[in-house]
């Protein structure tokens, strides 16, 4: 008897352990971004929840894991990812913390700042990104100038 609490106790504080764990987060998302610019295909996708959905910059860049899976593998595969260095990240839990969700700021050397936001939750003992998005922030002063050419690019009136 005395065993099976024991067992018990101690698998309740290993399984809870990265439950509202900020630290375990932020060691998801940086990884992340380390494995892209490693080009480490299979570690960067075991991040993902089998539910997870990335939003690229272009509108057109909404992937369920699957399809994003084998963009970032043929990608990857070439021995080149991409490469973001986070400058600043805010983590926030849901109540029974269990659920994170996340903004930071990247800085990709070509291109400049940019934004991701997401979502991660408790998948067993271990967080997965559930939602990625990466935008590129645009100043509002330049807003009304390139909300035209995208207009013009997608053929919106």
């Amino acid at each position: 008897m005395k065993k099976c609490i024991l067992m018990i106790f101690l698998s309740t504080i290993t399984f809870s352990q990265n439950i509202g764990n900020a630290d375990a987060v932020e060691n998801v998302l940086d990884n992340l971004h380390l494995y892209a610019a490693e080009a480490k295909a299979k570690k960067y996708m075991a991040l993902f929840s089998e539910d997870a959905v990335f939003f690229g910059t272009d509108i057109s860049e909404r992937w369920a894991k699957q399809a994003f899976d084998e963009y970032a593998t043929k990608r990857m595969a070439t021995g080149t990812g991409w490469t973001y260095f986070m400058k600043e990240r805010h983590i926030y839990f849901s109540d029974d913390g269990r659920t994170a969700w996340f903004d930071e700021i990247l800085h990709n050397r070509g291109y400049g700042d940019f934004r991701g936001t997401g979502v991660l939750k408790m998948v067993g003992s271990e967080w997965k990104i559930a939602q990625y998005n990466l935008l590129l922030p645009i100043p509002n002063d330049l807003m009304m100038k390139y909300a035209k050419e995208i207009k013009v690019f997608y053929g919106q009136k």
